[in-house]
């Protein structure tokens, strides 16, 4: 069995040339799991897949993560084959931020007679979460305020910090067999996100060299962050990952 993580796009909310940031994780070639839903992050899913996740994981709502739910929506609310059976599984403290955000605009269809979660099957999640026969584990990250972000491990296997300022202590836990370490990493740090210098300063070199840095600002700033010797995550790269060691069940 083969385990890819395809990054569909790797920039902060002005990149947009980069793309916003957002992930899957692939078995066998296949999407498995997809982390967020920005708007040039879903047409790059779009792109590659030839149709919509069918399973996301939300870190946070600001825009350029969920930017892509109403055409997701769209897609999923008529094609009565797929209606009301994508899996979201979105941290509980920020249900009702996606709510007032996204899913309570007046009359989602002009006729009415339609609720947003209609399309999906809404799964809250806290600690944990079951997909497809395996744990994942979720986590909260630094990012703007609290209890609003959150990050996202297959143990054994990858982590997705989603956007956050450095978490050594959550990542001491979280990332403590091995897994590569997808983060937010930007030249300059800023209250909301990580800087280079902020990482150097808060991880070990052991972590650092597991880190793969995404949410940054341009070609040139990620150019400048690989010269200083990082993996530094490009558009549409597709990268190999361990078999996962997440606990399993068997499902009928």
């Amino acid at each position: 069995m083969t385990w890819r993580l395809r990054l569909h796009g790797v920039g902060n909310a002005s990149a947009v040339e980069l793309g916003s940031a957002m992930a899957t994780l692939e078995r066998d070639g296949e999407p498995w799991l997809t982390v967020d839903c920005g708007g040039e992050g879903l047409t790059a899913f779009l792109a590659h897949y030839g149709r919509m996740p069918e399973a996301l994981f939300l870190t946070h709502t600001h825009m350029d993560h969920i930017a892509g739910f109403e055409r997701l929506f769209v897609a999923h609310y008529f094609d009565q084959a797929r209606r009301g059976k994508p899996k979201l599984y979105i941290p509980a403290p920020i249900v009702p931020l996606l709510q007032q955000r996204v899913a309570d605009y007046p009359n989602v269809l002009a006729e009415g007679g339609v609720n947003f979660w209609d399309a999906f099957q809404l799964i809250p999640v806290s600690g944990h979460f079951w997909h497809r026969g395996l744990r994942m584990e979720v986590f909260a990250t630094r990012h703007h305020w609290p209890d609003t972000a959150f990050g996202l491990r297959l143990r054994g296997s990858a982590v997705w910090t989603g956007d956050t300022r450095p978490i050594p202590e959550a990542l001491a836990k979280y990332a403590d067999q091995g897994e590569l370490i997808a983060h937010d990493c930007a030249l300059h740090g800023n209250p909301s996100h990580s800087g280079i210098e902020d990482l150097e300063r808060e991880y070990p070199r052991e972590l650092l060299n597991r880190c793969l840095l995404y949410h940054y600002g341009s070609r040139e700033e990620g150019d400048a962050l690989a010269a200083r010797g990082y993996r530094v995550g490009r558009p549409g790269e597709v990268v190999d990952l361990a078999e996962p060691t997440a606990q399993q069940v068997r499902i009928a």
